[in-house]
């Protein structure tokens, strides 16, 4: 199980209030999804639930490129509400099910290869879900994909040889 030292900084729209203009660059906006550079470098694809958050946080996922560190298409997730003890973190698209690895309000696909498979469910579906159970019960933060691949391919062009 990994778990990587980076928290992005809210959805669509707190990445440009988030960061001074010249540390944070929109890519392309795609549909429901953006993509972003940033000057670490990092280059990475993300969008906000479907329908605002009722948590206690700022939900949104990213797939992100680390070209420095080799890594490709990290999905990473931030949960609406912090995940029960012990409680399962499931990603949905269509039939496929992911289970995540959660720490605190974050989770992310437990290897690369499930990373893999997670992006190329979210390349070929409408919606995505993650649930789990909080504190206060179940909970379900629901996402778009219109638009997924495209800033996904976009942040990757854009991270390649940096």
């Amino acid at each position: 199980m990994r778990h990587k030292a980076f928290l992005i900084l809210g959805g669509l729209a707190l990445i440009a209030a988030a960061a001074p203009a010249s540390a944070r660059e929109r890519i392309a906006v795609f549909g429901d999804w953006g993509a972003f550079r940033d000057s670490a470098p990092v280059c990475y694809a993300i969008a906000e639930p479907a329908e605002p958050s009722t948590g206690n946080y700022q939900p949104f996922v990213t797939v992100s490129f680390w070209p420095k560190r080799g890594i490709a298409r990290q999905v990473h997730v931030r949960l609406s509400r912090i995940a029960r003890a012990n409680a399962r973190v499931t990603l949905s698209v269509g039939d496929s099910t992911f289970v995540l690895a959660a720490r605190g309000p974050d989770a992310w696909g437990n290897d690369r290869l499930a990373d893999a498979y997670i992006v190329a469910a979210m390349r070929s579906g409408s919606s995505m879900s993650i649930q789990s159970i909080g504190p206060l019960g179940e909970f379900t933060d629901v996402y778009r994909l219109r638009g997924a691949a495209s800033a996904i391919d976009a942040a990757a062009l854009d991270c390649r040889g940096r």
